[in-house]
């Protein structure tokens, strides 16, 4: 089996080497010069990012301060961070093409290319520009807090869920990043105030939202915040007082420092009202374009992307309609249908701690069937070290349904896959084994351990439309594989996935560009596709949050579909579905207007 560096070396030989001059076959030295100066845009990455060095693994040996910071989050970090965007773009495109492999070339554009669109979102004097943030940088968003995102959403569950405490220095480590989450608080609501002289205030029920969230846990207990028992629990025989000092911080630090962003937030309300869209920001339509072209790494316009999510719906419904008739369901629309079958008590799990017991057992048994198909699909396999977790109950309210975080590159800490349970309703049986494809195997999960196998600029880069469309595509590959062979309900299940999908092209571009309202978005979408009021209210919130962002997820998984489609084409009867999968996973996680180049080799060698 090829590693992706041999994939990209080998497949160079055709196509991609004959657009060269003969005279420039790549020398050592080019690549050699070009990966030192990658490697070192990495580190400083981290340093930008430290959460990033802990979430990999990487936070020990010449990288161990790292684990005692955070992001800085005020606008003077900011500031340091566009600063630091321009310099590294100047850097690369100083690199000479002409004396790169293919291999060197790729991991050069790809870097680039991040940091092209990190600069055009710093142009704008607000919002949040997280695109090089490899934890956070599917969600760019016009807001510095949000019920989705934010520093009270995101450090807490970093410390519990991926700062590792072995020894007594990483409990020092984790008592000085609680001193930096006060700081990281403090810093957003200076940006909150700058951002509100501006204009940009979050809508009304959004800021309702993420008050109601920060308020009930700061009525907590001091003890019974997250972050101070979490280091109680791993601290507890070790000697040093840790949680009797994490305590005394978050009384003196992160507290009032939470109050404060209280406040801020409290003194918006009183200007905010309940529109939603980036069209009524300070240049809102280029900063929707903008996020439309982070979130799907094209060009599309937000006509072309809301035309593309009703044909790609109809297409979607059409496939629906006969498992619907064959079930019996036959009057209504297919939304309307969906909708009932979503409401069947055979269809639900106990709204109880029990019933969220029985859903994670059902998960896991969904992943375990699905490992023993994936030699089918990838003739290169990875462990796949995975653990399904409930979303914490502090965050659940304004989180995703599901969502992922990566694991160490060493593997000793497993990737996270996230489900919220606020509500056991919003997951009937069949909507749940296509999310579990999704966030874990042969999903997010699966395909971010490939990743691990590049260069590491390459680990810390990811481009949103590749992440969710393959992530859609492992949906596909699923049931490629016959995991809903003689379950109809099973399938539609994931056609409907497939539909919510199409159905967030046209919702968030109604919301940012055609001016939909809140209410309009989630009534159009409950009855479209047949979803529960609950989830669409959760997902159309967070399209307001996040614009652009939920975008990428169809026009990522079509875009696969089209290369594959050529490929097919292409090879005839020498396609190999595992291969094609591993040129896709191999090659890395790339901006779509990259992902041809990939395949375009794959096809070239194959051929040859």
């Amino acid at each position: 089996m090829l590693d992706r560096r041999q994939f990209l070396a080998a497949t160079a030989s055709g196509a991609a080497l004959s657009a060269l001059p003969a005279a420039a076959a790549p020398p050592a030295s080019g690549d050699a010069a070009c990966e030192a100066m990658l490697a070192g845009i990495a580190e400083e990455l981290l340093r930008d990012h430290p959460e990033n060095a802990t979430t990999l693994g990487l936070d020990k040996g010449p990288r161990a301060p790292l684990k005692a910071r955070l992001t800085d989050r005020s606008l003077a970090g900011k500031a340091r961070e566009a600063a630091a965007v321009a310099a590294r773009r100047a850097r690369m495109r100083s690199v000479p093409r002409n004396r790169l492999s293919p291999s060197t070339l790729l991991d050069l554009e790809v870097a680039e290319t991040a940091h092209r669109t990190a600069a055009e979102g710093f142009r704008f004097p607000y919002g949040d520009v997280v695109t090089l943030n490899q934890n956070l940088s599917y969600r760019n968003s016009p807001y510095a807090v949000a019920q989705n995102l934010g520093a009270f959403v995101e450090t807490p569950d970093l410390l519990d869920s991926n700062h590792a405490i072995a020894v007594a220095a990483d409990a020092e480590a984790y008592l000085a990043r609680m001193h930096a989450y006060a700081r990281q608080l403090d810093g957003e609501t200076e940006r909150l105030r700058h951002d509100a002289g501006l204009g940009v205030i979050l809508p009304d029920f959004l800021l309702d939202k993420t008050m109601r969230q920060m308020k009930a846990a700061r009525a907590k207990p001091i003890g019974d915040w997250g972050i101070v028992g979490s280091l109680a629990r791993r601290t507890a025989a070790m000697p040093g007082d840790f949680a009797g000092r994490a305590a005394r911080i978050a009384e003196a630090e992160v507290a009032p420092a939470m109050d404060r962003q209280l406040a801020e937030l409290a003194r918006q309300r009183a200007r905010a009202d309940d529109r939603a869209g980036c069209w009524r920001l300070p240049d809102g339509d280029a900063f929707y374009a903008w996020c439309l072209r982070a979130g799907t790494t094209t060009t599309r316009t937000p006509d072309e992307v809301h035309r593309m999510g009703l044909a790609e719906l109809a297409a979607l419904q059409a496939r629906m309609e006969p498992i619907l008739r064959s079930l019996g369901l036959t009057q209504g629309s297919v939304g309307a249908r969906m909708t009932a079958l979503g409401k069947d008590p055979r269809s639900l799990f106990p709204n109880t701690d029990a019933g969220r017991r029985q859903i994670l057992d059902y998960l896991n048994g969904r992943v375990a069937d699905i490992r023993t198909r994936l030699p089918r699909a990838f003739a290169t396999l990875v462990p796949g070290n995975l653990v399904i977790k409930r979303v914490p109950p502090d965050i659940e309210a304004g989180a995703p349904g599901g969502y992922a975080a990566a694991g160490t590159i060493d593997g000793s800490v497993p990737g996270n896959y996230y489900i919220n349970l606020r509500d056991t309703s919003i997951w009937p049986r069949h909507a749940l084994p296509t999310l579990t494809y999704h966030e874990g195997i042969p999903g997010h999960v699966w395909q971010g351990e490939y990743t691990y196998k590049l260069p590491l600029v390459r680990s810390l880069l990811a481009f949103n439309a590749y992440s969710e469309g393959w992530a859609l595509y492992a949906e596909q590959l699923a049931d490629e594989l016959g995991v809903y062979d003689g379950d109809p309900v099973g399938r539609l299940g994931y056609l409907q996935s497939l539909a919510f999908r199409a159905c967030r092209l046209v919702v968030d571009t109604g919301i940012h560009a055609r001016r939909w309202t809140r209410a309009r978005a989630i009534q159009w979408f409950v009855e479209t596709n047949g979803s529960t009021y609950e989830e669409v209210q959760g997902e159309v919130d967070r399209y307001c949050a996040w614009p652009g962002q939920a975008c990428g997820y169809k026009v990522g998984h079509s875009e696969i579909n089209r290369l594959r489609d050529k490929a097919k084409a292409a090879l005839g009867p020498r396609f190999d579905l595992r291969t094609f999968d591993d040129a896709l996973v191999l090659g890395g996680n790339v901006p779509l207007t990259l992902l041809e180049r990939v395949i375009d080799r794959y096809v070239a060698t194959a051929r040859s």
